[in-house]
């Protein structure tokens, strides 16, 4: 298939003031459909290349205008006040809610074409047309997805799964206790709750944007960082907390920050109510209070570098597979066939 590809983040590094979470799955996503031999035009704006100097080896297409598609795929855009609701031109202005429009304008409701939304923010409106139009499909990153949605998860691909060694990773040293990467969006709650105790306790440190901090004056918040930079944060750190927002832990969708901690050997704690918490993560990592994380980053510090630690970094590793690529793009493709088969069906009927 053709498909006409929406998004609006980096699919290389990027630039550092940026929160595009993408860059840790979309690439390889994108490479898995043009192996199964789809075409992909980009829609949107070449970041890459705009803002990061980065023209990705010419290895993908861009288009601005309208071409010719069997398939529109958005990463779904919503209204940010005063960045992409502004008028074209001003200043901090982003144009990715206005591209998207004029793309659901043109393929979506004047021509008819096949769309598929992933909503991988949960911004979509329950009542949205877009849930109920018959041409359209919605996709979420969540094990418990609105009723109607399909579930597509954040891949990680499958060879770092194999390439996974938790023997070595148990015994890489590590000079931070517990570590975080991601910002502070809706996170507070969470970080009340379970990271901001247990900091007061051990070597730590957070990475990312968290701008509102006077009230853990013991944390130390070190800024955002390049995103290549995540992986050693996480390959210095013992363990992380998993901290969603409140909309994502209530429906099981889990960010990739979960595969980039494992892969790095960093062990991710998680709090009980996020949903399905035991198919992310074995229960020994599972917690309820910030006594719970006080214990188990003691326990991680006794077993450190040892045959029990590299088993529990092996039962993370395993869990992973939740998120293969393999699967995710066997998803999508079932719902992009599910397109194809009622128009073939109703040809035959004709």
């Amino acid at each position: 298939m053709r498909i006409g590809y929406s998004f609006w983040g980096f699919l290389g590094n990027g630039i550092t003031d940026t929160p595009d979470g993408g860059r840790s799955h979309r690439r390889p996503f994108i490479d898995a459909f043009l192996d199964r031999g789809h075409d992909i035009i980009f829609l949107q704006a070449d970041r890459d290349r705009l803002e990061a100097g980065d023209d990705l080896g010419g290895a993908y297409t861009f288009d601005d205008g309208v071409p010719d598609i069997d398939v529109l795929f958005l990463e779904w855009r919503w209204a940010i006040t005063g960045r992409n609701t502004t008028v074209c031109g001003t200043e901090g202005h982003t144009c990715d809610l206005h591209r998207q429009a004029q793309l659901i304008n043109q393929y979506t409701v004047r021509d008819q074409t096949p769309t598929v939304i992933w909503d991988k923010d949960r911004t979509l409106r329950a009542e949205s047309v877009w849930r109920r139009t018959a041409h359209t499909a919605v996709c979420e990153a969540a094990l418990e997805p609105t009723s109607g949605a399909r579930s597509l998860l954040f891949p990680v691909a499958d060879r770092l799964l194999a390439q996974a060694d938790p023997v070595a990773l148990a015994a890489r040293p590590r000079d931070v206790v517990l570590g975080y990467v991601g910002n502070q969006y809706e996170r507070d709650e969470p970080f009340d709750r379970f990271f901001a105790p247990a900091a007061a306790h051990v070597e730590h440190l957070v990475a990312g944007k968290w701008t509102n901090t006077d009230r853990w004056p013991h944390v130390y918040f070190l800024g955002r960082i390049p995103f290549e930079a995540a992986a050693d944060i996480y390959g210095r750190s013992l363990a992380t907390v998993l901290m969603l927002p409140e909309r994502y832990a209530t429906v099981g969708q889990m960010t990739q920050r979960i595969f980039e901690a494992v892969l790095a050997g960093c062990l991710p704690l998680t709090p009980a109510d996020i949903c399905h918490a035991d198919r992310f993560v074995p229960r020994e990592l599972i917690v309820r209070s910030d006594r719970d994380v006080i214990e188990r980053l003691s326990y991680v510090r006794e077993i450190a570098g040892t045959q029990q630690h590299a088993d529990l970094i092996a039962a993370c590793v395993d869990r992973l597979g939740l998120f293969g690529l393999s699967k995710q793009v066997d998803t999508l493709e079932a719902v992009l066939q599910g397109f194809v088969r009622p128009a073939a069906s109703e040809q035959g009927a004709a």
